[in-house]
């Protein structure tokens, strides 16, 4: 499905936590009426009990206070802050909680990734970052280089949609009372210059929709393509659209994980590198901190941030959520946010580095590529949906 952008929006860049939950706490604060949160991970550290406590004590001045989070990656959540928000009047949901170990069935893969947020239906929050501290990461290395970005304008009616559609059907599934929901007066009203489009990628009618928002974008490009992706594994399409790209005299940069967090994933993707460097892509390790980054600028103008990384996982099981922004000074803004990320803390990777690779590393690389491709494979998409 086309992306269809909406004129008329005021959007906000949120570089990391440090910028993304000072103006979430500040909008949960203002709320009137209801607030919706989805969210992956709400951990139950000072980040999230800070935003736990604000839901708090929005639920309790009477506004409707919504809660959903991913039974894989909140799975601990409703034994301790969790219990203690439903005991506070926050409505509390979880997505799918039904989680086996090592039980790789498609169904059970679907997780709720998607990191929204949508208050008095005047003002949502669309990105990557979930509701945990940015200095919980291993070995406690510098925080977390993530984005986020606050959304005003004629798009906050499709978000809303979107967050209590998803809410009704999850109460539904799981066989609960559709109670009266408060109806806040959706502001759609232009509050800014910038064309914005909202993407779902679900089991259903949006099912790559994010997928193709990224091929138009790349396969459109002129001069130059930065995207940067926490866990990057994409499909051949996906891949020939960069090296063609590249191969046509488009600049094109791709910034990775650089830190291992989670090995298989870490060296299933070193296993692309090789055609990707030759073709002309510059692959670029980001290493001072962990990348949780999803997101791509296009010629300058052309933006996205959102959830969905450029995996299999991300898109063809897990429910995604991005925002497309077609806006010279934003693009810009989310460009020279990357180049420092690039010059501060990447390294790029050589045609001489591949070649220098220990041979156990060059197995490992293939071995874990092989490994997430059988993964794929059980959960039930062949090569003939997605070739990785």
């Amino acid at each position: 499905m086309k992306a269809d952008f909406i004129a008329g929006n005021a959007v906000q860049l949120l570089e990391m936590g440090s910028a993304y939950f000072p103006a979430l706490l500040a909008a949960i604060d203002l709320a009137e009426v209801e607030i919706y949160l989805e969210s992956y991970i709400f951990a139950d550290d000072d980040t999230g009990r800070a935003v736990g406590a604000s839901l708090a004590r929005a639920a309790r001045r009477d506004v409707v206070v919504r809660v959903l989070v991913d039974g894989f990656g909140a799975r601990t959540f409703l034994d301790g802050l969790g219990r203690r928000l439903v005991e506070s009047g926050v409505e509390v949901q979880v997505y799918r909680p039904d989680v086996a170990t090592l039980n790789f069935r498609r169904h059970r893969l679907r997780r709720l990734h998607r990191k929204l947020a949508v208050i008095d239906g005047r003002v949502a929050f669309v990105g990557g970052i979930n509701v945990i501290d940015d200095m919980d990461t291993p070995r406690q290395v510098p925080p977390r280089f993530d984005y986020a970005v606050q959304i005003t304008g004629p798009l906050l009616p499709r978000i809303h949609h979107a967050v209590r559609h998803l809410w009704l059907l999850v109460r539904w599934t799981n066989f609960g009372r559709r109670e009266p929901a408060p109806r806040p007066r959706i502001s759609g009203r232009p509050t800014g210059d910038m064309e914005a489009a909202f993407i779902l990628r679900d089991n259903l009618r949006h099912r790559r929709d994010i997928e193709e928002a990224y091929l138009e974008a790349i396969g459109a490009a002129r001069e130059e393509v930065i995207l940067a992706s926490a866990y990057f594994l994409p499909g051949i399409r996906f891949r020939h659209a960069l090296m063609d790209a590249a191969q046509r005299g488009v600049r094109v940069v791709v910034l990775l994980q650089g830190r291992s967090e989670y090995l298989l994933f870490h060296y299933a993707t070193k296993a692309l590198y090789g055609n990707l460097i030759a073709a002309g892509v510059s692959i670029v390790e980001y290493r001072r901190s962990f990348l949780h980054a999803k997101v791509a600028v296009v010629d300058g103008h052309w933006a996205t941030v959102g959830s969905s990384n450029i995996d299999p996982f991300s898109l063809l099981l897990a429910r995604e959520a991005n925002v497309l922004v077609r806006h010279s000074g934003f693009a810009g803004q989310l460009r020279q946010s990357l180049h420092r990320a690039i010059s501060d803390g990447g390294t790029v990777v050589g045609t001489r580095d591949l070649q220098n690779r220990p041979l156990h590393v060059r197995v490992a690389c293939w071995l874990a590529y092989a490994a997430v491709r059988l993964a794929v494979g059980i959960a039930g998409y062949g090569a003939g949906q997605h070739r990785t």
